[in-house]
């Protein structure tokens, strides 16, 4: 096949618009995050475990980046983690980030046994709510991010620009979507993969199930404090509805509010 090369995004996007019509005319954005080898192997040097283990969970954390050349086959996880491990005295400062390696290798394992089988729930949902509760569809307001949340909105953006979600963000949306807006996760699932670079069904689709307790004990579920924490406030500053959005008050208010 032969190799075209572009000299900017503006370019690549008039390609694509050009050879694949019908795809560009859903979504025409062209994603920044460059591809390849000699990119993975920058990260794979950036590689910190001990930043990554006391800051990944804010947006602005020391992340790798890593998942887009893992989904692709770029870098494999093992690869990952034997760099993560050169990078520490003690192997156990590098646990945290080869931890979640392992949820990788462990969501790919399950979906071997499974197969079709992570499209449906694999336990009942310990919401008190029957699947009957949850809307089928994604609602048009949260796909075309308008929802009025500022929040959300911005996931949405970023999600659909970029191609790529830090990891706590997409907790957020998934508890947003399904609990807040009571909407079944196989909707919000199949909107990720349409646009997650690193999208695959395994990781995605029980990581969502996770959230929406059909594979896990809980329900995952936010305050507002808790994502004003981890994104030092970015979006609750700008936002109209603070004060009076869907995710103020405490834990023991919201699981009130949110599950019977």
């Amino acid at each position: 096949m032969m190799r075209r090369d572009f000299g900017s995004r503006e370019e690549l996007a008039a390609y694509l618009e050009g050879e694949f019509r019908e795809a560009a005319g859903r979504d025409s954005q062209v994603s920044p995050i460059v591809g390849g080898r000699k990119q993975a192997e920058r990260l794979l040097a950036r590689i910190d475990p001990p930043r990554y283990a006391a800051s990944r969970n804010y947006l602005d954390g020391n992340v790798s980046r890593l998942s887009p050349y893992l989904r692709h086959g770029v870098v494999t996880l093992r690869q990952a983690t034997e760099t993560a491990f050169s990078k520490v005295k003690d192997r156990m400062q590098a646990a945290k980030f080869v931890t979640e390696l392992a949820w990788r290798d462990y969501w790919q394992r399950l979906y071997a046994a499974m197969g079709r089988g992570v499209w449906e729930d694999r336990e009942e949902l310990k919401t008190g709510l029957p699947p009957g509760a949850y809307a089928k569809e994604l609602p048009g307001d949260i796909a075309e991010g308008r929802t009025g949340l500022v929040c959300i909105d911005a996931f949405v953006g970023e999600l659909r620009e970029t191609g790529y979600l830090h990891n706590h963000a997409r907790m957020w949306f998934a508890a947003y979507v399904v609990h807040f807006r009571r909407v079944r996760w196989q909707a919000g699932a199949k909107f990720f993969l349409s646009h997650l670079l690193d999208g695959d069904v395994a990781s995605n689709h029980l990581s969502w199930q996770w959230v929406a307790s059909t594979f896990s004990h809980k329900p995952y579920f936010h305050n507002r404090e808790n994502l004003e924490k981890y994104t030092d406030g970015r979006y609750c500053r700008v936002c109209p509805l603070k004060g009076k959005c869907d995710f103020e008050g405490s834990y023991e208010m919201l699981e009130e509010k949110l599950f019977r």
